[in-house]
């Protein structure tokens, strides 16, 4: 049930027979987010031919494209293909055009556009969405050693800790190694550790899981 998308909003250009191409990518949740992003970019860039977008929404099942003003099938579907193939959700891209007065063609325009939002994805940091569980950990310093040993282990990431009367540990665990985890935990324990499952959610594990 992963999902791949981005942190935050990032841009890339390249020039193409005198012809400027400014890929812009940023990370939308809803309709209404994507269409204020695609007219913040129109607004910013008033004097360009084309602003050319797509997008891909995941709540709502959503994908959208237009060619604005380029032959059709030659611009919007291109982009939205570089999306698809990248396997990214919850993302709008915007491909200005600034037209340096030399006709591409139709293969010419599609590489351009892909190209230009293949450069945008690239400058923005991916996030791999996980569903995991938060889970509390409580034990004595006497247990941390090995509690500290086993979690690489299962790829998780600590979102907390607190060294007080005891050893308070909040962290991330993939949702299907929570009951492998826990398993662990009591048998390394001889179960003294005491363990809360927070609740699960999705957060992006791109800095403990590679990409495959």
């Amino acid at each position: 049930m992963n999902y791949f998308t981005i942190s935050a909003n990032a841009k890339a250009s390249f020039i193409e027979k005198r012809s400027e191409f400014i890929g812009h990518i940023a990370p939308v949740k809803t309709n209404d987010e994507a269409v204020a992003f695609i007219n913040s970019i129109k607004s910013e860039h008033r004097k360009a031919k084309h602003n050319v977008y797509a997008y891909i929404l995941r709540g709502d099942n959503i994908s959208r494209y237009s060619d604005d003003g380029e032959p059709q099938g030659t611009a919007g579907v291109p982009v939205l293909d570089v999306l698809k193939k990248r396997g990214l959700t919850d993302v709008c891209v915007v491909v200005t055009r600034y037209f340096g007065g030399i006709l591409l063609g139709g293969g010419g325009l599609v590489r351009a556009y892909s190209h230009a939002a293949s450069l945008a994805c690239d400058a923005a940091h991916i996030m791999d969405m996980r569903l995991c569980h938060k889970l509390r950990i409580k034990a004595d310093y006497g247990m941390y050693g090995k509690i500290s040993y086993l979690l690489p282990n299962y790829e998780t990431i600590t979102v907390s800790s607190d060294f007080g009367s005891d050893v308070v540990l909040e962290i991330l665990v993939l949702s299907e190694k929570l009951d492998s985890l826990k398993k662990e935990l009591t048998e390394a324990t001889n179960g003294t550790v005491e363990t809360e499952d927070c609740g699960e959610l999705f957060e992006d594990f791109s800095s403990v899981i590679k990409f495959s």
